[in-house]
């Protein structure tokens, strides 16, 4: 009996785990290794904040899901990997040993060493504690006692996130009269997408009476108070960190090889340059010669490579290469029941792309439920 260890419940793994229920093999011992029973789907997030969406709408519950693929649930977390001696340590403290592993425990924010960040800023993951954070400031601002967000990140998380904010506040509180800020140190929106793209959102946003702060690097994080590069200072009650995806500790400090930004360095079969009984997907892989951000599209996409291949080493058999698409579609929310599609140069408008993209997210999150499955 061989025995596999998922790490971490991310998007590719909830899809290893329902192809291996699909195709089970008597050979095989699954493990799921996660610190939270459900795990959040990242493309309904913005709609969550926004109060579109319930809880239960918008995650995976991964103990169901194991259960029903035959696979052990652990509720714990990963402390540390132990590579060359084919275990894991838990936060439990256990030590689980394997034969072939596979990480999709995500990223930690990167607060790129800005001091105050970690102490005064509210981060968006994890979604569960941030979700909390908001249902307090929704409580704060019905007492009148919020009058300012400033939102760090002009890409397309954090205009997501200040404008499904916005949405929520003004809906929960009738009203208030709140301000928002968007700071970003680049010197423009949405750097990663076209141009149309660029000016609908500043349409939106200004529509909106966001301030933006282009060009204005974020240097330290105080109690009511952002500074950014030049000494420019925005007066705020709370900081929101949407900007930038950090590996996790427990990859820094294993004998895994990482690329440059920290996370784990896989080739084309998703496994690891260094251990290649070891797999990683989603944001805490880094694939060597492909390098893409940090999103839930590409994480999904690797579902199927990874279940084929975390197989092929198993139990033998060719493994499945898989080179990553240069560009995605991308569908943004605008805080309301409006989104925008986009890729390239090109971008749309409306409420039929917000439409469009529910229908994608709960069909996706469909496949995962498993009275569907049943």
């Amino acid at each position: 009996m061989k025995r596999l260890v998922l790490a971490g419940g991310g998007h590719a793994h909830v899809e290893v785990l329902r192809r291996f229920r699909l195709v089970p093999h008597a050979g095989i011992e699954i493990v799921l290794v996660s610190p939270h029973p459900e795990t959040p789907y990242s493309g309904m997030l913005p709609g969550l904040v926004a109060g579109f969406y319930r809880h239960d709408e918008t995650h995976i519950d991964l103990a169901s899901l194991a259960a029903f693929s035959s696979c052990t649930f652990r509720q714990t977390r990963v402390v540390a990997i132990d590579a060359p001696g084919f275990s894991l340590l838990l936060e439990d403290g256990a030590r689980l040993h394997y034969d072939v592993l596979s990480l999709d425990i995500g990223s930690t924010p990167a607060t790129g060493g800005i001091p105050g960040a970690r102490e005064h800023a509210i981060g968006v993951k994890p979604v569960d504690a941030f979700m909390a954070r908001l249902e307090a400031l929704i409580e704060r601002a019905r007492e009148g006692g919020l009058r300012r967000i400033a939102v760090v990140g002009g890409g397309a998380a954090g205009i997501e996130m200040l404008l499904a904010m916005r949405h929520r506040l003004l809906a929960e509180t009738h009203g208030a009269n709140i301000a928002f800020d968007l700071v970003t140190d680049v010197p423009d929106l949405l750097p990663s997408h076209g141009s149309q793209a660029r000016a609908l959102f500043a349409r939106v946003l200004a529509e909106a009476g966001v301030r933006v702060h282009l060009s204005s690097r974020a240097e330290r994080v105080e109690s009511g108070r952002l500074r950014c590069a030049g000494g420019r200072d925005i007066e705020t009650d709370v900081v929101v960190w949407a900007i930038g995806a950090g590996a996790p500790a427990v990859v820094q400090n294993s004998d895994l090889a990482r690329d440059g930004g920290g996370f784990v360095a896989v080739s084309e079969t998703l496994q690891s340059i260094s251990h290649p009984n070891v797999f990683a997907a989603g944001d805490v892989a880094g694939m060597v010669g492909h390098p893409r951000p940090k999103s839930g599209v590409y994480a999904v996409r690797q579902g199927p490579p990874l279940a084929a291949n975390l197989r092929a080493a198993l139990v033998g058999g060719p493994m499945r290469h898989y080179v990553p698409q240069r560009g995605a579609l991308a569908l943004i929310t605008t805080g309301d029941r409006r989104a925008v599609a986009t890729r390239g140069d090109w971008a749309l408008e409306g409420g039929w792309v917000w439409r469009w993209k529910d229908w994608i997210d709960r069909r996706f999150m469909a496949r995962y439920r498993v009275a569907a499955m049943a």
